[in-house]
């Protein structure tokens, strides 16, 4: 191959005495197997480097990066490899068929540039050679790094504009939540798989029953259900695992609107870190950039979608989360999470004083400020006196409901034992289905090839066995739980509904429960402590009540009166301190 004149010049001995590297890259494997051509054009570097006067014993060749994209050094070890080389003096010429093929950030082009300065290091592409100490080289090799730059923006400009384009006409296809696949024209439909249906339809209505995502995994967990998962990589791609609900899937379920027929993208914001990795983070939904309301079918409503949001930032225990409505918990503050205080307008917290024979004490506390700014606390109100005054109002309000409430109990215990049921029977369907599959595969086989046969027989068997297993434990819980559900226990459960008081004051009746019956009535409570405790109390509709509690009279207020009153003799301690 003749060289010009010019080129052969900038050779130099001091030059041809270290290596002369060879960087072949291509940026996907699709293009490593079909662009062949560009990839012998770039190993065809060699023979430039010869015709300089390298021998083929000092040319190396990096191949490492074929199928990494040029946009970052992090995963480019190939590049790491000549850059390292390179500034340690022990390379006269770097070879690259284009400056796309070394880097397609200007910034990486530019730090290499000046790496080759400080060692002597040539750079060769397909139109020529460049010296980088030369000021008219190191400016051409710049704007051909600015050039690459620019027509890597307008391919990414163009793709970008195409996607967003599709996408807000809602016909980019995404990756589908579980209970959603597309059909043969690429229309988004639910999955005709009746067990995921209602696996799906069941988790959002204990969401809306219990109000608390760990209380609907605690429901699954109990009935032992099984919730459906598609793969979504590997040789089983496509398929359906059943596996145990977590809470973090819920709550993945609960937040995604394709469940409620809405099609959505640009929810999470891509960005570059120093080390070349991609950052995603999320944002808000008024920065989404495409939201289609009612695009393909749901499974719930657009409505419940949004009420399952605030139910869950009323759950959130964050301090920063002003608005929380905790869920019912265990413990004997029937207002937890409906108490307000009446003089900062913040949720108050519960606090629980344990005293002597087990007895427990609740507590209502205010104390936005001091977590926050280390004030005093706004108000501290022992809730004693206000559970009673709570549970008698309870009482008078609930009592003309009582029946309806009890038809609606029985109701929703039959609906939980019958769907559940129904999921464990087409756990039992499809394991039937998986074994009768197996069968016809092994009828099919000839006899006497039995390499094939002996294969076929055993994966036979093993579906047999799991089908086996699927319908004992099918009628081992279905025993199990209609004995819950016989006759006179049902005509005790209405037979209690009906005395709405004894219910209440039955001590088996746990105190979750009550709270979620307090919930069905009151919105909040805002609470005053002044010479008494004044409850305002917000009745779902909007009815209002005020109640009015004297304030708790106890030891240690009542020491604290006597040392302020000289007026109190001593004599009156022991029949002061009797007093409840």
């Amino acid at each position: 191959m003749n060289m010009p004149q010019q080129v052969k010049q900038k050779v130099m001995a001091s030059h041809l005495k270290r290596q002369a590297y060879c960087y072949v890259r291509q940026s996907t494997l699709k293009q490593v197997f079909e662009n062949t051509e560009s990839t012998k054009r770039q190993y065809a570097l060699r023979d430039r480097a010869v015709a300089l006067g390298w021998p083929m014993v000092q040319i190396v060749t990096v191949d490492s990066d074929l199928g990494e994209t040029a946009t970052s050094v992090a995963d480019r070890q190939g590049f790491q490899k000549l850059m390292t080389e390179v500034s340690l003096g022990r390379v006269g010429l770097v070879m690259g068929l284009e400056v796309s093929r070394l880097a397609r950030n200007n910034a990486d082009w530019a730090r290499l540039i000046e790496i080759c300065a400080l060692t002597d290091t040539l750079i060769l592409d397909e139109e020529g050679i460049y010296d980088p100490t030369d000021f008219n080289d190191r400016l051409l090799l710049n704007m051909k790094g600015t050039f690459s730059e620019v027509e890597l923006h307008v391919l990414r400009s163009r793709l970008r504009g195409g996607i967003l384009s599709k996408a807000r006409r809602g016909e980019l296809k995404t990756r589908l939540p579980t209970g959603f696949i597309y059909d043969h024209n690429d229309k988004i439909i639910i999955d005709p798989d009746k067990q995921v249906q209602q696996c799906i339809r069941l988790f959002f209505d204990i969401f809306q029953r219990t109000g608390a995502a760990f209380a609907t995994v605690k429901a699954f967990a109990k009935d032992d259900v099984k919730f459906p998962c598609r793969i979504q990589s590997g040789p089983d791609k496509g398929k359906i695992k059943w596996q145990r609900l977590t809470s973090g899937r819920a709550l993945v379920i609960l937040k995604n609107p394709r469940y409620a027929g809405a099609y959505y993208y640009g929810a999470r914001r891509a960005r570059k870190n120093i080390d070349g990795s991609i950052m995603y983070r999320k944002v808000p939904r008024d920065e989404w950039l495409v939201l289609i309301k009612d695009a393909h079918p749901a499974y719930i409503a657009w409505e419940q979608y949004e009420e399952n949001l605030r139910r869950m930032r009323q759950n959130a225990v964050a301090y920063n989360i002003i608005d929380r409505k905790t869920p019912p918990r265990e413990g004997p503050c029937l207002l937890q999470g409906l108490a307000i205080c009446g003089k900062c307008g913040q949720r108050m917290t519960i606090r629980y004083k344990y005293q002597k024979k087990g007895r427990v004490d609740p507590v209502y506390l205010c104390q936005r400020h001091r977590i926050e700014r280390w004030e005093n606390s706004c108000q501290y109100i022992p809730g004693a006196s206000i559970n009673e005054a709570i549970s008698k109002l309870v009482l008078e309000s609930v009592t003309p409901l009582t029946l309806e409430v009890a038809l609606q109990v029985q109701k929703e215990l039959e609906d939980r034992f019958n769907e559940a049921d129904k999921l464990r029977k087409q756990q039992v369907e499809r394991a039937e289905y998986e074994a009768n599959l197996a069968r016809r595969r092994f009828m099919q086989v000839d006899p006497e090839n039995r390499l094939v046969a002996d294969t076929l027989e055993a994966e036979w068997n093993e579906k047999l066995r799991q089908l086996q297993d699927a319908n004992d434990y099918y009628e081992t819980h279905r025993q199990k739980e209609s004995e819950k559900l016989k006759k006179v226990q049902q005509k005790e459960v209405v037979k209690l509904a009906r005395d709405f008081p004894k219910l209440w004051k039955n001590p088996r009746t746990p105190i979750r429960e009550k709270k979620r019956m307090i919930r069905f009535l009151i919105e909040d409570v805002t609470m005053i402590r002044g010479e008494n405790i004044t409850l305002h109390v917000r009745f779902k509709g909007g009815a209002k009540k005020t109640l009015t509690l004297p304030p708790p009279l106890q030891a240690g207020n009542i020491m604290r009166r006597i040392r302020k009153s000289s007026r109190l003799s001593m004599n009156c301690l022991p029949i002061i301190l009797t007093r409840k």
